[in-house]
């Protein structure tokens, strides 16, 4: 278990090194100038560049942030005058954090229950019915939901509010929108995994033991059919957190994902190389800890990956 946790953070830490060398670059390759307003003069633009150091070299740019991200400096937002990219990092990622938890969290219960209901039911309107809805639901991307859930419950009806976070009630069509899709797949991923592992000889045995159906679902079945959708649950929290951004900014939320829209739009460098870093930070790690879950719960998965 040793070696193959090792085997796990070294990719993880080559992956945030690629991410971060990827990102450096890509963001130097944007036209303009984080300065370059109408109301800046070249002189003052130039004035400005050499005091963020914007007029040497990429490679010595690239040194010199490498540098300063080993002793744990993000820089100084261009944009936002005297505040440092770790400030909004700290203010902002509580919110999308708990905002892609819940909805972590909803795609996780809800699929995992449709799942088995689909797989364990007799009856084929059931089924067909659950099969149509995680079709549908798969096919329509979240910031689509988000514009009618907003339209349908907020505008029209006025039953839940569709600005900020004031309340939990403010939570309900954001999580939605953003657990539509992946709950529609951990649904199929649970479905398929539940009927194969109802086929084994293991499930055959503790019947003619006489257990229950519950008994033989919870402590059999689910151990295995719940490591494909473990696996899941990393890729999902990489899209639920990408995939806030125009979620957040449709219901104005004050996350990552509304900052990094910003930090684009501004050519704010810094920023736009701070909050994907940590994003991708966070992305890495769940993926570890994920990979490390599944390793623990099947010995299996880490001998045949070593192998």
């Amino acid at each position: 278990m040793l070696k193959y946790m090792g085997k796990r953070i070294l990719i993880g830490i080559v992956s945030m090194f690629v991410l971060v060398t990827a990102a450096f670059f890509l963001t130097r390759q944007m036209p303009g100038s984080p300065f370059q307003t109408a109301n800046v003069s070249d002189k003052v633009l130039e004035q400005l560049e050499e005091a963020y150091g914007l007029d040497e070299p990429v490679p010595v740019q690239y040194q010199k942030y490498i540098t300063g991200l080993f002793k744990g400096n993000l820089g100084m937002s261009f944009k936002k005058s005297g505040v440092t990219v770790a400030e909004v990092i700290k203010r902002a990622w509580p919110v999308t954090v708990k905002l892609g938890g819940l909805a972590v969290l909803v795609s996780l219960v809800f699929g995992s229950l449709l799942g088995i209901w689909q797989a364990s039911s007799r009856f084929s309107g059931v089924k067909n019915t659950i099969w149509c809805g995680t079709l549908l639901g798969s096919g329509i991307p979240n910031f689509v939901v988000a514009l009618l859930l907003a339209l349908i419950f907020g505008v029209r009806l006025h039953l839940l509010p569709i600005t900020g976070l004031g309340g939990w009630k403010n939570y309900i069509l954001p999580v939605i929108s953003l657990s539509l899709y992946p709950t529609c797949v951990i649904t199929r991923i649970m479905n398929n995994a539940f009927r194969e592992e109802m086929k084994k000889d293991y499930v055959i045995l503790a019947k003619a033991k006489g257990l229950t159906w519950a008994q033989i679902v919870m402590t059999h079945i689910l151990k295995n059919a719940g490591i494909p959708v473990l696996n899941y649950a990393g890729p999902a929290a990489a899209f639920l957190l990408t995939g806030s951004f125009v979620v957040e900014s449709i219901f104005t939320i004050p996350g990552l994902g509304r900052e990094f829209v910003n930090s684009i739009a501004n050519r704010d460098y810094t920023l736009i190389l701070g909050l994907t870093i940590f994003m991708g930070a966070v992305v890495i790690i769940i993926n570890l800890l994920v990979d490390l879950l599944c390793a623990w719960m099947n010995p299996r998965v880490r001998k045949g990956i070593l192998e």
